[in-house]
């Protein structure tokens, strides 16, 4: 993972596995922090957020073959799709995520 992400492992907060995430989400949320979720079938799209991305932003990204859990993408403020054009049905994972997180980066200036 480290050689993959070319060093920014080191600079980018990232949770890959924590057993009670619900709890997690629900006090980030109890925070301040905008929940999203990335998910193909998202009520938003991505281009159309706007005062979402403002503050603090926690995503939640899925397999690709399975999403985001059913249970996280409920606990999370917005689901989220990202907008294709043509025949595409989807996006991988990592392409998914690194629109996503470009877009949120360039909203904060």
């Amino acid at each position: 993972m480290v050689r993959s992400s070319a060093g920014s492992l080191f600079h980018v907060d990232v949770v890959r596995s924590v057993p009670l995430l619900l709890p997690l989400v629900a006090g980030l949320r109890g925070a301040g922090v905008t929940v999203l979720a990335a998910d193909g079938g998202g009520e938003a799209a991505l281009d159309e957020l706007g005062a979402e991305l403002a503050g603090p932003v926690l995503w939640l990204f899925g397999n690709e073959a399975r999403g985001v859990p059913a249970d996280l993408a409920a606990a999370a403020d917005v689901r989220v799709r990202v907008p294709m054009r043509g025949r595409a049905e989807s996006l991988n994972l990592a392409a998914a995520a690194a629109i996503c997180l470009y877009v949120t980066q360039q909203q904060k200036g």
